[in-house]
């Protein structure tokens, strides 16, 4: 069965009117509707394809998506209705105008730091509340993170990823998401657990940080297959000064072991509240308690025999990965002689590393405390111990040290390295307070660039006005810091701008023909349907009835109608005069 196309103007149970198509996907296609009951734009998610008819999985699609119109979050992505319309399984939900992650991660390459730990922090959030009720998302991806103009972050599409993993394991066997994020033990054909979140919400911090996903293959198994056994690719190469209270949560929330994982989004969210405070900036490394490697072998040699027969290209699509049960009777001597090959090359590397410092017999000396030490003082005496001094002296803000003196070093003050090793100094400017100052009348973008390239953070947030010649385009009306409060580095305002609400105006007040309403119903993006009456109660042209009453809020890609009498038709007249003139005849 082909998908029915969904036309604009199109009505879905009555009741949501199509206004565009807004995405597509392997498993529905998305669309901005307007709700004509309760007067709001939604976003309409219909079902394509094979899974429209499969019955099984429609069931289970029902049962999932009121499932998760139980979560209730700012965090999560409301599913307001479910329901069936002439073969067509939908789900409607919240309307959130704002871009994926993924597109942002394009964008911008990689984020910073506070970014990531900003929008970790929302992510574990809404995810606690759905693992309180043990729900399982199953498809955390960047994909299905929606990310808005303020910075708030909404996690979409609970229903169908839960309805489709859980219809795909127990059906056949097959892991359904995104193989860039699947935690091993499903990779290795056991179920999904709160922990099972936990890991994809680790990958996807590691790939928001550094901007690229740690494992990669040509194919599905060959990526589900270094999910299983190769360790986490260090983030530390990539990002040197990240401190350590960060790698931490990655590689707790990224163990191969569940046992090791945070149990739930609720203590990750915990851990992540004070991971950039500066006491945990070099805590000691996290040090696992379960063993890590604890596969099915017999699973992983069928797999490396599946990954042989996969050419084709990965794509950041959705996949399966096909794993069958049945067919694993023996160890795969592929992977006994490249594990072997694997050992043998740990053993000449361990031996290279062991020997190499006696061979060239070069001491490596810890980097001194230089912190706090006037620039000439710490230069000095990083001379004396034999390290060389960069010319890329870095300058930051610092409330703690002193103008002009050292507040780090990189490599890390207390670090062994050998003789000669470059260092770079990282110098205080002083200060980083900010005097707030008045915005009000100014334009937003003015501000915001100037106080963001003072490190402050800025969220732009509307408010609802209704009156549009009161203030300008962009304008700031109102801040969350007054004049005269200090703003550091980091800190956050929040400034707000005009949010223009258009109400319909009584087009029944005789000021108003058709013409006039064609107009403002092409000004503000709706659509009117004009009723000609024949009527002698009222005078020809005159407007006496509006769908959407006076004062009533204006919603771009609505519709509403109005009635407009005309004169009566010429038989309908003489009955009136001629009635007329009997009731005259009688009165004389």
């Amino acid at each position: 069965m082909k998908n029915k196309m969904i036309m604009k103007g199109q009505k879905i149970s009555e009741r949501y009117q199509i206004i565009k198509s807004i995405g597509e996907g392997g498993m529905a296609n998305v669309y901005l509707a307007y709700d004509t009951i309760l007067d709001r734009n939604v976003a309409v998610k219909v079902l394509r394809g094979d899974l429209a008819t499969d019955e099984k999985f429609v069931r289970r699609f029902q049962r999932e998506a009121l499932s998760a119109s139980s979560l209730n979050h700012p965090n999560i992505v409301e599913v307001y209705d479910v329901g069936e319309d002439n073969g067509q399984y939908y789900i409607v939900m919240e309307y959130i105008d704002g871009k994926h992650l993924k597109n942002l991660l394009k964008k911008r390459g990689k984020l910073t730091v506070s970014e990531v730990v900003d929008i970790m922090l929302q992510i574990t959030d809404g995810m606690s509340v759905a693992h309180d009720s043990y729900i399982i998302h199953r498809d955390i991806k960047p994909q299905n993170i929606m990310i808005l103009e303020n910075g708030m972050v909404k996690i979409t599409d609970f229903g169908i990823a839960m309805a489709m993993n859980a219809t795909q394991l127990t059906q056949t066997n097959s892991v359904m998401g995104s193989v860039h994020y699947l935690p091993p033990e499903q990779a290795n054909g056991k179920g999904a657990t709160l922990q099972s979140d936990i890991y994809s919400m680790g990958i996807l911090m590691y790939e928001l940080l550094t901007g690229k996903l740690p494992y990669k293959g040509d194919n599905a198994v060959e990526i589900a297959l270094k999910h299983l056994k190769e360790p986490l690719p260090s983030i530390m190469v990539d990002l040197p000064n990240l401190p350590q209270s960060i790698e931490n949560i990655i590689l707790r929330s990224t163990a191969k072991n569940p046992k090791n994982r945070y149990l739930d989004a609720r203590e990750m969210h915990e851990d992540l509240k004070t991971c950039l405070e500066e006491s945990r900036r070099n805590e000691p490394r996290v040090r696992y308690k379960f063993p890590e490697f604890d596969y099915d072998d017999a699973r992983m040699a069928k797999m490396v025999q599946e990954s042989k027969k996969v050419n084709k290209p990965m794509t950041d699509e959705e996949i399966a990965i096909k794993i069958n049960p049945d067919e694993e009777k023996k160890q795969n001597k592929l992977l006994i002689i490249l594990l072997s090959i694997f050992t043998g090359l740990i053993v000449i590397v361990t031996s290279i590393f062991l020997l190499l410092p006696a061979i060239t017999n070069q001491a490596k000396i810890e980097i001194p405390d230089v912190v706090g030490m006037p620039v000439e003082e710490a230069i000095e005496k990083l001379q004396d111990k034999g390290f060389v001094i960069s010319d890329d002296e870095q300058e930051i803000s610092s409330s703690d040290v002193a103008e002009g003196c050292v507040v780090k070093t990189n490599p890390n003050v207390g670090t062994k390295k050998k003789k000669g090793t470059e260092i770079v100094l990282y110098v205080s400017t002083g200060s980083s307070k900010i005097a707030v100052e008045d915005y009000t009348g100014k334009n937003y973008l003015e501000i915001k660039g100037a106080l963001e390239a003072q490190g402050v953070k800025v969220l732009v947030e509307k408010k609802d006005i209704d009156d549009e010649n009161k203030y300008g385009e962009g304008e700031i009306i109102d801040q969350s810091k007054k004049s005269g409060e200090e703003l550091e580095s980091g800190d956050t305002i929040t400034i707000y701008i005009p949010n223009i609400v258009i109400k319909y105006p009584d087009f029944t007040d005789g000021s108003f023909n058709i013409t006039n309403v064609q107009n403002f119903a092409e000004t503000n993006g709706l659509t009117v349907e004009i009723e000609e009456i024949e009527t002698s109660e009222y005078q020809v042209g005159t407007i006496f009835y509006q769908s959407k009453p006076a004062g009533y809020t204006v919603l771009s890609g609505s519709s509403f109608k109005i009635k407009v009498a005309i004169a009566p038709t010429s038989s309908e007249s003489d009955d009136v005069d001629a009635d007329n003139i009997g009731v005259t005849d009688g009165l004389q």
